[in-house]
């Protein structure tokens, strides 16, 4: 799946993310960029979609479940589904 692919389906809802971390380590997160779920004194933040450092391999987005901004490299997904959609409610 390429980058734009996974923001414009991280704009739509929520999705769950299951990526190596650069640690080695496996992370699964539910995570989106919906400006709609994101809380909202955090929405002006990244609003680009650029993670600090402007490595173009990675994508930054709300951690539904930790509450806060994460990012994982594209190159490193090993599986990616929308879990929720505002467009079906």
């Amino acid at each position: 799946m390429e980058k734009t692919q996974i923001v414009e389906s991280l704009h739509q809802g929520i999705c769950e993310v299951t990526f190596t971390k650069a640690d080695g380590t496996e992370r699964v997160m539910k995570c989106t960029l919906s400006k709609s779920i994101l809380p909202p004194d955090t929405r002006q933040v990244l609003t680009e979609n650029e993670p600090r450092g402007g490595n173009p391999n990675l994508v930054a987005v709300w951690d539904t479940e930790a509450g806060g901004w994460r990012s994982f490299a594209v190159d490193r997904v090993k599986s990616f589904r929308k879990v929720g959609s505002l467009l079906n409610g």
